[in-house]
């Protein structure tokens, strides 16, 4: 177990290094800050539609601007909840499945084993979400000054302390209960659909080298298949949740004119919704 933590914490932290440009232009994509012009376009249908430039045009915009050690602001943090997600998540995991409160005599692959597994998963997910949510505030918070040019959040000890000095212990979770929702919706979503895809996917042994490899081959295939469609429906808790992180923290991006200040992430959600926002920042390259 401790070898398998490790090489999940290796390979997620080298995946935040490598992604984490991106994952910065989406973020100040999803506040609403697009500094770049538009540009029109069409699709395969020939649709007109205009686009904003993002994915490499706005991180070159970010590193003319910073230099290309700025767009690995937050990297830090964001590491630190990686790695620390993923030791609680295997370690709850672990437990759950020592204590065997939700271990029901099922076969492997049937219904009541995934429902029984997804359980133990949620917990573990959720208990990951809430443990490390603090540094989520602090990493996204870090990238949000690019909007305002600010310096108020640099390292992840002082950003500790100027979160606690401006907003007490509150301002760590600010924006935790969409965040938790909506992983929880994903697991469930992931799994249940994995297990559909699974169930009655069918594929010709015949062509298959190998009964084994194909059938994990195609297990992967699902996961991926479903992990997808998760993200496009758990993604409005993940927006609302980011926009709450920073929302009236004292940073330019969080506050008017930028932004609009919501009283609760209802109100966010409810606006969001209204204007058609719900989808911004979903996806980079489309």
């Amino acid at each position: 177990m401790e070898d398998i933590a490790v090489n999940q914490v290796l390979r997620g932290s080298g995946f935040a290094i490598v992604s984490h440009p991106f994952t910065y232009v989406r973020i100040l994509v999803q506040v609403g800050h697009d500094p770049l012009p538009s540009a029109g376009g069409g699709n395969l249908f020939s649709r007109k539609f205009s686009y904003l430039t993002r994915d490499f045009a706005y991180a070159k915009h970010i590193a003319k601007i910073d230099g290309k050690a700025g767009l690995f602001k937050g990297l830090a943090p964001r590491l630190c909840a990686g790695a620390i997600g993923t030791i609680i998540h295997n370690s709850v995991l672990k437990q759950c499945h020592e204590a065997d409160k939700f271990n029901v005599e099922a076969e492997e692959g049937s219904l009541r084993h995934v429902v029984n597994e997804t359980i133990k998963e949620t917990i573990a997910s959720s208990c990951a979400i809430i443990v490390t949510y603090p540094f989520r505030v602090i990493f996204l918070r870090c990238m949000v000054q690019f909007i305002g040019k600010e310096t108020k959040y640099s390292g992840v000890f002082d950003s500790v302390l100027t979160v606690y000095r401006g907003e007490g212990v509150k301002g760590f979770f600010a924006g935790l209960i969409p965040r938790v929702i909506g992983g929880v919706l994903s697991v469930w979503i992931c799994n249940m659909l994995a297990h559909l895809f699974n169930t009655y996917a069918t594929y010709d042994e015949k062509r298959c080298q190998t009964e084994l490899k194909c059938s994990q081959l195609l297990s992967s295939f699902h996961r991926y298949s479903a992990g997808l469609i998760a993200h496009v429906y758990t993604h409005p808790f993940m927006l609302v949740s980011n926009l709450m992180a920073v929302n009236n923290c004292g940073l330019a991006g969080g506050l008017a004119p930028q932004a609009p200040v919501y009283p609760t992430w209802l109100h966010c959600w409810w606006d969001l919704g209204r204007n058609g926002h719900m989808k911004r920042g979903r996806s980079l390259f489309f």
